[in-house]
């Protein structure tokens, strides 16, 4: 049995501590998460889906505010002898002292084709960009960013119409086999890792607020996109009478008008002029109200005119 600690926090690490704690092939000795925290509108204080399973199976839960800092969990993590770490939206960086704890190596599992979107938003940066595949790499983990040698790699076709949440599914369920048979090839010496080619780096970069902001003079195919690749959480916006609209669902279509015009309203929803063709807005979330289709909006509004 390869004896592991996984390393991750939130839902989409979820299957693959669950795969991992199933497998005749891994024995998982604890789980490192990140602290709890308020969520929700009464900001009350949540454990991490990975804790709740952990506690679930009696498994030992570790919650560093900065494993690089705290001895004393280096020191228990020391005494589990694992052979391998595996981190998956563990969201925090690890120091060389923890990445030296284990016999083999820490193996993490990036949510891109390496070199391609390295960092913080690699799966909302392949939408929003109009990618049409992206996919999974377990790699090696060093002190730089996502630049360890790639063990696995599996592609992930990207849908026009596929959201990011959609897409967050697909590699939750794509990710726990992969890492099993990283586990095992490095340790049976079948997989040998490659070295990532420097040509074709590309920074997966935090979203900044006014990212966020739908710029009409952009064409219809990049607003789309954006609405997609940020679906639900933070959610494309703009600004309508001093009110913010949540963008939630869009459709690219033919026409032409001045970028940011409303056109007209069907049952399909509000045409809106773009920079190049027109956007159909489907759903949309206002300000202080739940999520509508957006000719029921728009009408309302009109109503109140």
């Amino acid at each position: 049995m390869i004896k592991i600690v996984f390393f991750g926090t939130p839902e989409i690490a979820l299957k693959s501590l669950e795969y991992l704690y199933n497998s005749d092939k891994v024995e998982v000795l604890a789980v490192v998460t990140q602290p709890d925290k308020p969520a929700g509108r009464g900001h009350k204080i949540t454990m991490s889906p990975v804790k709740k399973f952990a506690l679930e199976h009696n498994l030992p839960v570790f919650q560093p505010k900065s494993i690089r800092k705290e001895q004393d969990i280096q020191i228990e993590l020391k005494k589990l002898q694992p052979d391998f770490f595996v981190t998956f939206a563990f969201g925090q960086i690890l120091s060389q002292e923890v990445l030296d704890i284990p016999k083999y190596e820490t193996i993490n599992l990036h949510a891109s084709l390496l070199p391609k979107y390295r960092g913080a938003n690699p799966i909302q940066r392949a939408i929003i960009n109009g990618d049409k595949e992206t996919g999974v790499c377990t790699m090696i983990t060093e002190l730089g960013l996502d630049c360890g040698d790639v063990c696995l790699k599996q592609v992930i076709p990207i849908p026009d119409d596929m959201n990011c949440e959609e897409l967050f599914s697909e590699i939750s369920s794509v990710s726990p086999s992969l890492l099993e048979k990283t586990l095992t090839g490095l340790v049976d010496g079948t997989i040998k890792p490659v070295k990532q080619c420097e040509t074709g780096v590309c920074m997966a970069n935090k979203l900044t607020k006014e990212e966020t902001a739908i710029d009409w003079t952009k064409s219809a195919s990049e607003i789309h996109n954006l609405v997609r690749g940020i679906y639900r959480f933070p959610s494309a916006h703009f600004l309508y009478n001093g009110k913010l609209i949540k963008v939630m669902n869009t459709r690219p279509v033919e026409g032409s008008g001045k970028p940011g015009e409303f056109l007209g309203v069907t049952k399909e929803g509000v045409k809106v002029a773009c920079g190049s063709g027109c956007i159909l807005l489907e759903r949309v979330k206002p300000e202080g109200k739940g999520e509508m289709p957006a000719r029921d909006w728009y009408n309302g509004l009109k109503k109140q005119g």
